[in-house]
């Protein structure tokens, strides 16, 4: 039998054409940017008027000159030195002993019944030395002496410097001369290296204290330190200052 024909297939009707998409309308001309006006032209910097010529700066006044040497300073370097030099044989300047500073004390265990007499005696110390001296306190409490820790029982002053020596020329030229019957200080009062205390049983030696002022007369004692290596030395080297020791 013969094949039956298949059907012819149908066509399928072709697709429209997409309508063509309308142009853009053109982008508007942006208008010319308007020109700026020129700048004017800068006026001319008028000149900067010249700095006054500044006035010479006054010279400053020159430093006073420094205040002059204690005269027993001065005879030490002039006279002793070169004594102890011939005389020890040293071959540095350096090594010659001198006086290191003096410490005065006065003790007043009375003080811790009557506390008037401390401060006449911090006054006359003060007057002595030339320097405010200050107040030593009891360490430890002894009730044999009704002394408690902390009591006020003596007063102390360190001399250095020129304060050293000018003390020092008062002591052995004004006041140790004025000692009745005085025929020298001793000269066993070292302490084996050089160093020399001396007592004064009163303070009216030194013309610096006014007699109607004293409420009651005090000793002291002043304690010469030196750098000197021993006794010897430290003798030499007060003897030729001038301290009058017994012959």
């Amino acid at each position: 039998m013969a094949k039956e024909e298949k059907p012819a297939q149908e066509v399928k009707p072709a697709k429209e054409a997409k309508p063509a998409q309308e142009a853009k309308p053109a982008q508007e001309a942006k208008p010319a940017q308007e020109a700026k006006p020129a700048k004017e032209p800068k006026a001319a910097k008028e000149p900067k008027p010249e700095k006054e010529a500044k006035a010479p700066k006054e010279a400053k006044p020159a430093k006073a000159a420094k205040a002059a040497d204690a005269r027993l300073r001065l005879h030490y370097k002039a006279n002793v030195v070169p004594a102890l030099v011939k005389e020890f044989g040293y071959k540095n300047v350096m090594a010659v002993p001198k006086v290191d500073k003096v410490s005065l004390n006065i003790g007043l265990g009375e003080a811790t019944q009557n506390a008037k007499l401390m401060d006449g005696a911090v006054n006359e110390l003060a007057q002595i030395a030339g320097q405010k001296p200050v107040i030593t306190k009891a360490k430890k409490s002894i009730a044999a002496f009704k002394l408690r820790e902390g009591m006020s029982i003596g007063t102390m002053v360190t001399l250095r410097g020129d304060r050293m020596y000018e003390f020092l020329d008062r002591l052995m030229n004004v006041a140790l001369p004025r000692v009745r019957d005085f025929r020298g200080v001793s000269s066993k009062s070292f302490d084996g290296r050089g160093n020399y205390t001396l007592g004064i049983k009163d303070q009216l030696l030194f013309p610096e204290i006014d007699y109607n002022k004293v409420e009651k007369v005090k000793g002291m004692n002043i304690s010469i330190t030196t750098t000197a290596k021993t006794d010897a030395e430290g003798l030499a080297l007060l003897k030729h200052m001038g301290m009058p020791f017994r012959t």
